[in-house]
């Protein structure tokens, strides 16, 4: 039996239909099964994974568990005790390409952040794997699509920013091997999708799956400041961060890694995939 956390979510959906899929056996962990709409197949559980007690009966039977931190908070430490009591093998943790391995003066809140629930995982004595995506495509999405749908442009900093944005599907896949095989424990994958694109060439591929023209409009990265805080809630230093992460990425490829290949014996979905996989998001 796999338990897992965030199974409504952007990874958590895809990698319960790919281990169903499989054949496995999936406990689908949701604050509110009657709205989940979760597979036919799936053990719906009743549980809030930020207080990890409500899990402990559900990790019964359980040989490997997938970690997602936006649903855990900061109950990390105490699920890693359950799950070691109650004899599970496997651990696998959604975590954040922003993290560093090695010290940097330039502090990111939200890699801290991960970089700590990721030390719970690696000190809890389980067998883990830790799953790093740099950039969701998903992210587009929540950023653009209400603005796609109404003026048919976007507005942001750096038109010329470059990203290799990763669909959400490579990473539930390369996360249900790691669940389901073995020679995974210990190790760390950076995942990327398989393209250096800038914004603006992720417009146009989305306007191409919409049969539109679609625009860029660059605007001042406090404007671009502004909107964001407005639209996403996240801090200000997270903001900041991600637009001066996007503003010295102007004029250089972004990073791309080769190991969803490795993993899955395949290229990466590009992002021309992802953009006709949402059209109903941006129509």
């Amino acid at each position: 039996m796999i338990l897992v956390t965030g199974a409504t979510g952007n990874v958590g959906r895809p990698l319960v239909e790919m281990l169903l899929s499989e054949g496995q056996a999936v406990r689908a962990v949701t604050r509110d099964p009657a709205k989940a709409a979760l597979p036919a197949g799936a053990e719906a559980v009743q549980a809030d994974p930020s207080d990890p007690d409500t899990l402990a009966e559900a990790l019964n039977g359980v040989s490997a568990v997938f970690l997602n931190p936006i649903a855990l908070g900061e109950g990390t430490h105490r699920l890693m005790e359950l799950a070691r009591e109650a004899g599970v093998t496997r651990i696998v943790l959604l975590s954040s390409g922003a993290v560093q391995d090695e010290e940097s003066e330039h502090h990111n809140a939200l890699a801290d952040w991960h970089k700590a629930i990721e030390d719970a995982v690696t000190g809890s004595g389980l067998p883990w794997t830790i799953i790093r995506p740099f950039e969701f495509a998903a992210n587009c999405v929540g950023a653009w699509a209400q603005q796609i749908k109404f003026t048919g442009m976007v507005r942001g900093a750096y038109a010329k920013s470059t990203t290799s944005v990763i669909h959400e599907k490579d990473v539930a896949a390369v996360a249900a091997k790691a669940l389901t095989s073995d020679g995974h424990a210990g190790s760390v994958y950076l995942l990327t999708g398989p393209e250096s694109l800038t914004r603006e060439e992720m417009v146009a591929s989305i306007g191409q799956a919409l049969g539109r023209d679609l625009a860029f409009e660059e605007i001042p990265r406090e404007v671009a400041k502004k909107f964001t805080l407005e639209g996403t809630g996240f801090p200000e230093d997270v903001v900041d961060t991600m637009l001066t992460l996007q503003e010295h990425s102007v004029g250089h490829e972004a990073f791309i890694s080769p190991q969803v290949e490795e993993i899955l014996g395949r290229p990466a979905l590009p992002f021309a995939q992802w953009a006709s996989d949402h059209v109903a998001d941006f129509s």
